[in-house]
This record gives structure tokens, sequence and C-alpha cells, in this order.
């Protein structure tokens, strides 16, 4: 497989609804997403951790490890922030839940890595600096249960 760049081909999407109880949204559902690729600054998180075991046992001083229980790393996407309009803070308002939807190899029907987050807005927040730089906001989010992962962008 060829190497690409992210930029200019991953799609970050949000859903409010996905019908689907194992999140796999339809094309329609994915094509009513709000796209918020082009507003993303940087995105931080969307990952699963897992929390290993120790296993110490009495015939070595080496300790092995098992796999653990899986959790979500803390995750937030940080958006430019829009001097004539609030669309980012009134639609991912504090409480807001929903689906972050990352296409990582674009969201052309076939096309294999779409993973698909149920999350709730934890907070939205004004990142406010004096640094020569462009206006953000951070929007942290709460993941909310097991997310699909590695999804195939239905055809239909």
């Amino acid at each position: 497989m060829a190497r690409f760049n992210r930029k200019g081909v991953t799609k970050i999407l949000f859903a409010e609804t996905i019908a689907d109880l194992g999140y796999m949204p339809t094309l329609v559902e994915i094509t009513g997403a709000t796209d918020y690729t082009k507003q993303t600054a940087a995105v931080d998180g969307f990952s699963i951790e897992n929390q290993e075991i120790e296993t110490p046992d009495m015939e070595s001083t080496f300790v092995a490890k098992i796999p653990g229980d899986d959790s979500a790393a803390d995750s937030s996407l940080t958006f430019y922030e829009d001097d004539t309009t609030d669309t980012i803070e009134t639609d991912l308002a504090k409480g807001t839940t929903g689906f972050i939807l990352i296409a990582r190899k674009g969201k052309a029907a076939g096309t294999k890595g779409l993973d698909v987050y149920p999350v709730r807005v934890a907070s939205t927040s004004a990142a406010i600096t004096a640094d020569n730089e462009a206006a953000k906001i951070m929007v942290k989010f709460s993941i909310t249960d097991r997310p699909l992962l590695n999804a195939t962008i239905p055809a239909t």
C-alpha cells in the first residue's frame, strides 16, 4: 500500500444519530453528517488504550502482563474559531450527544478506515492566547461506548 498524508484525505464528521446499534452508519447518515474537516486544526485522542494487568509469580523475577480493560483516551478536537458565526459552539455545546466519524482514508464508498466514536461533549472552550496565531476553540469529548473501528464506507 502506498503511503499518504492525512491532510487532504482524512475527513472529520459529526453525526447526531446512527440507527445501527453497532454504530455502522449508512451512506445517507455519513452524507448527512456535519463535515468539520476544514475547521479542524488538531485532533487528540480518539483511540483505545488497554490497561494491562501485571501477573507476577514466584517462578521468576520478570513481571509478565496480560491484557486488561480497554478504555478510550482523552479525546478532543480543536477548531478554528469563526468571528461571525458560532456554529461549533452551538452544534457541539456541552452535553450534546452524537458520533464523531473519522474517515481516515477518505469517505468514498468502499474505502476502509472508518472509525465511529459515540460521544458526549464534555466541554467547549475558547483557547485564548496572545500568540500570533488563528483563534481556536477546543471541544473535549467523553467516549461513551466501545467505538466501531476500521469499518468500510458503505456503498448505499
